[in-house]
C-alpha cells in the first residue's frame, strides 16, 4: 500500500517544500524597484506603516501581494525593491496629491497603476462631480510629470474593472463605466505602457465560475480574483524590456 506524505512523516516532503529557489530572470537588473499604485483593489488591507520594501504586512492580501511574492521567490538573487502604496478610496487626483513621496521619491523602474473605479463610482454613491474627461486628463498630467521626473521608468496600466453581477453593480454602471476603461486603454497606448485588460479577463472567468467567486461585489476581487489577476499582472511583467 502506498503511504501518504504524512504517513512518512515531514521529513519525506522537506524535498518537495525546500527545491531548489529558480535563477534569477536576467532580464531584469539588478536592484529594480517596483512601484504598485491604486486605491482599494491594490491597498488590499495593507498595512501603511509597514512601508519598507519587500515587507509582508506592507503589501495587503491582493494581487500585489501575490505578484510580488512570485517575483521575489523566482528571483532571489535579484535583490527587487517591492512597495505596495494603493490607498483605498483613491481617484486619479488624490494619487496626484501624494506622488512625490509615493512614486517619485521612490524612483520605480516599474510602475503599475490600477485607477478610476472610483473616479466613476463615487459619482453614484459620493456625490463626486468627476468626468470621464477629468479622469482622463487627470491621468494623462500625472504620467506627463512621472515621466519627466523618471523617464526611463517602465509603465504597467491596469483596466479599470466592474464585474457584473457584483453587488454593487447595477444599470447605472454600464455603458458609462466603459468610458473610463477606454480612456485607461488610450493613455496605456499613449505613453507605450503595457496594459492589463483587467475587465474582460473577469468576464471570461465567469465562464467558469459565477461573479462571487471571483469578485463578489464586483469591484473588489476575492482571493480567487486576486490570483487571477496577479497571474495576468505576472505575464504582463514578463514583457518589459530591459534595454
Amino acid at each position: 500500500m502506498q503511504r501518504s506524505a504524512f504517513a512518512l512523516g515531514l521529513p519525506a516532503i522537506f524535498p518537495l517544500a525546500f527545491s531548489k529557489p529558480t535563477e534569477p530572470n536576467p532580464n531584469i537588473p539588478q536592484g529594480a524597484t517596483i512601484l504598485f499604485q491604486g486605491d482599494s483593489i491594490t491597498d488590499a488591507g495593507r498595512n501603511r506603516g509597514a512601508y519598507y520594501a519587500n515587507n509582508s504586512r506592507g503589501m495587503g492580501g491582493g494581487y500585489a501581494f501575490l505578484a510580488g511574492a512570485r517575483l521575489l521567490a523566482d528571483n532571489p538573487g535579484a535583490n527587487l525593491r517591492i512597495y505596495n502604496r494603493g490607498i483605498s478610496g483613491h481617484k486619479v487626483f488624490q494619487l496626484a496629491n501624494r506622488w512625490e513621496e509615493d512614486c517619485l521619491n521612490l524612483s520605480p523602474d516599474v510602475l503599475s497603476i490600477l485607477i478610476g473605479v472610483n473616479d466613476f463610482w463615487h459619482t453614484l454613491s459620493h456625490s463626486y462631480k468627476g468626468t470621464v474627461k477629468e479622469y482622463e486628463a487627470d491621468f494623462r498630467a500625472l504620467l506627463d510629470r512621472t515621466m519627466t521626473a523618471i523617464p526611463d521608468v517602465r509603465l504597467i496600466i491596469c483596466e479599470p474593472f466592474a464585474v457584473e453581477g457584483g453587488s454593487a453593480i447595477n444599470d447605472a454602471w454600464f455603458p458609462a463605466f466603459n468610458a473610463y476603461r477606454a480612456a485607461a486603454r488610450t493613455i496605456a497606448q499613449e505613453f507605450k505602457a503595457e496594459f492589463i485588460p483587467y475587465h474582460g479577463i473577469f468576464a471570461d472567468a465567469l465562464q467558469s465560475a459565477p461573479v462571487s467567486y471571483w469578485c463578489p461585489d464586483g469591484v473588489h476581487p476575492s482571493l480567487a480574483g486576486a490570483q487571477l489577476m496577479a497571474d495576468k499582472w505576472l505575464e504582463t511583467f514578463g514583457k518589459l524590456k530591459w534595454e
